[in-house]
């Protein structure tokens, strides 16, 4: 992040790097680009952004996760006339735009996909949902907002912290606008391998689907029970030899794979051919789910990062 915010045309702005007590060079790197180091050790996320923000000098405040880049040189310029555009008011926030290098991150596609959509601003009926709180790699919002609304400090110890700052932006009756960030700004998921992404899907899912409209996750659950159906159907069909249905059920299969992949697109630079094997991909996001849900409905803790998370 703070290369692509080095190469940045608008360059009005100042670099605040919060070091939360980390074990590597993190203060240094920081340094060596510029940006300002502040100290806040072990207090935990949500109590960096807070401090962060209260020694931040300008009127507009912008949090970014630390995997985070922009895509060009004008991506902070577009973002920012985007928030000027529509009232320079609450929050913007952008989901960014997921890029893949290993075989197993593609394990993430339904769940980006979903992420996008859930928080119901991605839907035909545009917004008329409210959303469900805010996306949290990259958000924008104004001062004085964020010190009415009560920021991180507020939120500290929620285990959706970007969730959780939305709703707080939202009792106040502040807007949160929820994009998404292709072309403007991309990240890597959980590129310590896959026990690091099967931990963070656990940690974020269940409880973050909880705050998705009923709406939108009735359609939801019809979307991932159809890409099943098809596909059962098509199995059930050659396995018959029955013709009529072969092709009946390969057109909707390919139908599946065309919509999810078109859907995949929007969130992230997802090989094309592994959508011939969708159902791969939403059997991983039930598995996850389902193990998700029993972790924090029954033993309400979740694990992350060799800690245990009460929820």
């Amino acid at each position: 992040m703070l290369r692509s915010l080095q190469e940045q045309r608008f360059t009005s702005f100042e670099i605040l790097v919060v070091d939360d007590d980390s074990s590597d060079k993190t203060a240094a790197v920081a340094e060596s680009f510029g940006a300002k180091v502040l100290q806040n050790e072990g207090a935990g996320k949500s109590s960096a952004c807070w401090y962060g923000a209260e020694q931040a000098k300008g009127s507009w405040l912008l949090f970014l996760d630390a995997d985070t880049k922009f895509e060009s040189a004008e991506g902070l310029n577009h973002l920012l006339q985007f928030y000027q555009e529509k009232g320079a008011r609450g929050i913007t926030a952008l989901q960014p735009f997921h890029t893949v290098e290993h075989w197993y991150e593609h394990l993430s596609v339904i769940f980006n996909i979903i992420v996008v959509t859930g928080m119901n601003l991605f839907t035909v009926w545009g917004s008329r949902f409210k959303t469900a709180g805010s996306f949290g790699p990259c958000i924008l919002c104004n001062r004085d907002d964020y010190f009415l609304s009560g920021g991180h400090k507020i939120i500290e110890g929620a285990i959706m912290d970007d969730l959780a700052l939305g709703e707080a932006f939202l009792k106040q009756n502040l807007p949160v606008r929820c994009l998404g960030g292709k072309g403007i700004i991309s990240l890597r998921m959980y590129p310590e391998g896959i026990g690091s992404l099967i931990e963070g899907w656990c940690k974020s899912f269940a409880v973050g689907s909880k705050s998705t409209h009923p709406v939108v996750m009735f359609m939801v659950i019809l979307w991932i029970s159809g890409s099943f159906i098809a596909a059962s159907a098509l199995v059930s069909s050659l396995i018959r030899w029955n013709p009529a249905m072969i092709l009946l059920s390969g057109i909707l299969y390919v139908l599946y794979v065309i919509q999810t992949g078109w859907f995949a697109s929007r969130v992230g630079d997802f090989k094309k051919v592994i959508f011939l094997v969708y159902p791969i991909w939403f059997a991983f996001f039930i598995g996850i789910y389902l193990y998700s849900f029993i972790r924090v409905n029954v033993f309400r803790s979740v694990s992350w990062k060799g800690r245990k998370i009460k929820v």
